[in-house]
């Protein structure tokens, strides 16, 4: 069981191994999930800095996730591995153990169900538009929602997410959020996953609510239409598990 409410992505660009460590400290104001992303570094570099970051990680009791490299993954013992659409059922057949967490990115419907029918354990949905500094564009049709209905595991929304855009989430049955540089170039990370794990939770909450009176009123309606007797156990079972397929997950 993991909790992808506030999945950091880090990025160690330009930085040294303390500066990079010291940002991570960032993690006591609610990050939930780790992924270590080094596109730039070769297998040693980079299992010396996923151990690193592992230490780090642990002290806080958040998951770590590697990017890209069920190898490295496997070396620092971490807890998963994030990997794009291709390499998926690879991975599956690897010995990474069960208990461990294989992520990966869907921008589609079809890549999302495909990924989970290929054992991904969570999702990171589509990315946001360029243009998504409006309100409640969730529903505006770019697939984000589209993605988390289609399938029974945690999808996380991406894309230039910060505390002063996260309104275009709105409403959107998201698991939680991936950000990068909303904590890692912040003058106060630890203040800043503060902020974004509160606001993510107040959105999280939000749906939850609209989706418990949405259920409420449509059961109650389709009770008022067929009787309570017509409408038995199974029925309302029925009708229950439409109505969040159809209107939440």
């Amino acid at each position: 069981k993991f909790d992808p409410t506030l999945y950091l992505v880090t990025d160690s660009t330009g930085r040294t191994d303390d500066d990079f460590l010291s940002t991570l400290e960032g993690l006591t104001g609610g990050v939930t999930l780790v992924q270590l992303r080094e596109k730039e570094r070769g297998g040693g570099e980079y299992l010396r800095l996923a151990r690193l970051t592992k230490a780090v990680c642990d002290r806080y009791r958040v998951p770590l996730i590697i990017d890209d490299r069920a190898d490295i993954a496997m070396a620092a013992d971490a807890a998963g591995v994030h990997v794009g659409q291709s390499d998926l059922p690879s991975v599956k057949q690897e010995s990474l153990g069960e208990d461990k967490i294989v992520g990966a990115t869907a921008k589609t419907v079809e890549q999302a169900q495909k990924a989970y029918r290929e054992g991904a354990d969570y999702l990171a949905g589509r990315d946001l538009p360029d243009d998504h500094e409006g309100e409640n564009r969730a529903d505006a049709g770019f697939g984000l929602n589209d993605v988390c209905r289609s399938v029974p595991i945690p999808v996380v929304a991406i894309g230039g997410l910060n505390a002063g855009n996260m309104n275009v989430l709105n409403g959107s049955p998201i698991d939680g959020i991936a950000v990068v540089s909303a904590i890692m170039k912040s003058a106060d990370p630890e203040a800043a996953a503060r902020e974004l794990f509160a606001r993510v939770r107040v959105i999280k909450e939000k749906t939850a609510e609209r989706h418990r009176m949405l259920h409420f009123v449509l059961i109650s309606q389709i009770e008022t239409t067929f009787g309570g007797e017509i409408f038995s156990e199974m029925t309302h079972g029925f009708y229950a598990r439409f109505i969040d397929s159809a209107f939440y997950r």
